[in-house]
């Protein structure tokens, strides 16, 4: 084993380690931190210096993403301005590893001059960022990653997790849905598997009676390029599928049958309104390429397996 990958694992291991003693670290101040949020009529202004800037400004994405409104200040420039962002409804979340960053004293002070809630995570509890904090989040004693205890690692990854644990119990006390994340996330392979059905089927649909001729339901497949069509019985509602395997079967004497003795009855089908994650689960589950869409048992759409790859959610 290579010199490199000793070092890969140890990295690892001790990240997990700390990432363990976080877990068993939480209690009140953490029950705390959520009310004083949930409590909140404004955002969560989120902030740090130097590697904790960069944690604050994932972990204020997150929780913006998840429902918590919430947004990032640099404290430099907030001593230059940027203050002026921060108002009473606020709640802040500061981070810093030694809370002695001195680049935080302007937004902490006007934290307390205005009486806007302060969260603070640090891993000295001394500290006085936590001494200032109205909550005070204690990151646990572990060791970083690098072994010489100067560069951060372990302390930011805690960190990382900390504010994700936050958004997540947030967002689960929001009974945050796919659906407010779709609206979050309308871009992207991520949105498109949380798209309706309804916004991505095809509603110019191959659909043929029962009583056709199979010269017909040829026709009908050839012209819409689907490879497949629907059949549909006296009042509307789908009754059956034609595809390629049915046409093979069928082979010997096709075009002296009628739809209904070709097609295959009650095909899977889907609602408009269900997601196009669940459509795509259906369509791999069964080895289908093509699923129509039904509302009320009357065929409204059709989504095919090239339309998933179209949007790139597979």
């Amino acid at each position: 084993m290579s010199a490199y990958l000793d070092t890969a694992r140890r990295v690892i291991r001790a990240e997990t380690e700390g990432m363990l003693a976080l877990a068993e670290s939480l209690g009140d101040s953490f029950e705390k931190a959520i009310q004083t949020i949930l409590a909140a009529k404004g955002r969560v202004i989120v902030s740090g210096m130097g590697k904790s800037g960069h944690v604050g400004r994932k972990i204020a994405a997150t929780l913006a993403s998840t429902g918590t409104p919430a947004q990032f200040v640099h404290p430099g420039e907030a001593s230059h301005g940027d203050l002026g962002m921060v108002t009473e409804s606020d709640v802040a979340l500061v981070l810093s590893n030694s809370g002695e960053t001195p680049e935080l004293a302007d937004l902490i002070a006007h934290t307390r001059r205005f009486s806007i809630p302060l969260i603070g995570v640090a891993s000295r509890a001394e500290s006085t960022l936590l001494r200032q904090s109205d909550v005070a989040l204690v990151l646990p004693a572990a060791p970083e990653a690098c072994g010489s205890g100067i560069v951060p690692t372990t302390s930011t990854t805690m960190t990382m997790a900390l504010g994700d644990a936050l958004a997540i119990a947030l967002m689960e006390h929001r009974k945050f849905t796919p659906d407010h994340f779709r609206t979050f996330h309308p871009g992207g392979k991520l949105g498109a598997r949380l798209s309706r059905v309804g916004d991505m089927m095809h509603r110019a649909i191959p659909l043929v009676t029962e009583d056709a001729p199979m010269s017909e339901a040829l026709l009908v497949i050839s012209q819409k390029g689907f490879g497949v069509t629907g059949v549909v019985d006296a009042q509307g509602q789908l009754s059956g599928i034609i595809t390629d395997g049915d046409l093979r079967r069928h082979m010997d004497g096709l075009l002296a049958h009628k739809a209904s003795e070709v097609m295959t009855a009650n095909p899977r089908c889907i609602g408009p309104d269900s997601l196009a994650e669940s459509a795509l689960a259906e369509m791999q589950g069964r080895k289908i390429t093509s699923l129509f869409v039904i509302d009320k048992g009357m065929p409204v759409g059709l989504l095919h397996i090239h339309d998933f790859l179209r949007t790139g959610i597979v």
